[in-house]
């Protein structure tokens, strides 16, 4: 996903055209010599054994215009939009996906004595949610910017032993191509940081190896990044750890490897900037936050619902 979000920027800033192709498979287009059977699904018993040749032919994107299997196809297309307009009628609008200051991980209630309805229900939720968008991300898109500058900047951030459970922190960045977001993540560290200024650290870390594969991919589309790509931290103690070898006596039980952010400011591959917390943008990827500063990010971030009248 990162390097097609790429490519689309770079596409948009070069003004190129765009195609889309099918690619067909041979398997699905060969000639079938001997005969096959097939096992209708579970769930799919009824006494009109009719009815099952117009469900089969149905879930396998075979259409029939005559007969009775039509008018049952028919039929069964009507009952799924009332299903499917049913479903929403219950439905409100989040402002933020999540709730503030909730207490999820941390509530004491009876076990489940038989945890299958429950999760039957999730894998439903999951599945509505991964092909019907409209109901995660109601009406949301990335805005890639014409505009001809690619310069790579990376915003990163940690929420300071934010799970209640473990106390370890997370970790998150942004990776920006010429003002356009083209990756993001959100994980969880491996360990428990000692001090805030510590997570802030670490999360420079996962950072900069996403900045690193950045600057591969890019120089291989012929995209010039000879310049130092801007790292944004607002943790001011994160990056005079990172530039100063005055806090190597502060810093002793961080692994070695984490000092890689240090070797990159001083091989001129990284310049960490400091960057005030109302305007760090990965905020929205670490914390719950409320209405109006998650919609001044998300559009800082370029995200811009495309429903509403331009």
């Amino acid at each position: 996903m990162n390097t097609v979000c790429s490519v689309l920027r770079l596409v948009a800033a070069k003004n190129w055209e765009v195609y889309q192709m099918d690619v067909n498979n041979a398997f699905l287009h060969g000639d079938l010599e001997e005969k096959v059977y097939m096992k209708l699904p579970p769930g799919f018993r009824h006494s009109h054994p009719g009815k099952d040749l117009g469900k089969l032919k149905y879930f396998l994107g075979i259409e029939i215009s005559r007969g009775p299997d039509g008018i049952f196809l028919s039929q069964h297309k009507y009952a799924l939009d009332i299903i499917a307009e049913t479903g929403n009628l219950g439905s409100r609008h989040a402002a933020t996906p999540l709730e503030q200051d909730h207490k999820l991980a941390t509530i004491d209630s009876p076990i489940l004595e038989d945890p299958k309805p429950y999760r039957r229900l999730m894998g439903r939720l999951i599945y509505l949610l991964n092909t019907r968008p409209e109901l995660c991300f109601p009406g949301q898109g990335i805005f890639f910017t014409s505009n001809p500058d690619l310069t790579l900047t990376v915003y990163c951030d940690a929420d300071y032993n934010s799970c209640p459970l473990t106390r370890r922190s997370l970790s998150a960045f942004v990776v920006l191509l010429g003002g356009s977001p083209v990756a993001w993540k959100t994980k969880k560290q491996d360990t428990v940081s000692h001090s805030s200024d510590e997570a802030e650290y670490r999360a420079m870390v996962v950072a900069l190896r996403e900045i690193k594969w950045f600057r591969r991919v890019l120089a291989g589309l012929g995209i010039d990044q000879s310049q130092p790509t801007r790292l944004y931290c607002d943790n001011k103690a994160a990056i005079h750890i990172a530039s100063n070898l005055i806090f190597h006596e502060r810093t002793k039980h961080v692994e070695s490897d984490c000092h890689a952010v240090r070797d990159a400011v001083e091989e001129g591959l990284i310049v960490t900037d400091h960057v005030r917390s109302e305007e760090q943008l990965v905020d929205i990827l670490t914390k719950a936050l409320d209405h109006a500063p998650f919609e001044y990010l998300l559009s800082k971030l370029g995200v811009r619902n495309l429903h509403f009248p331009t």
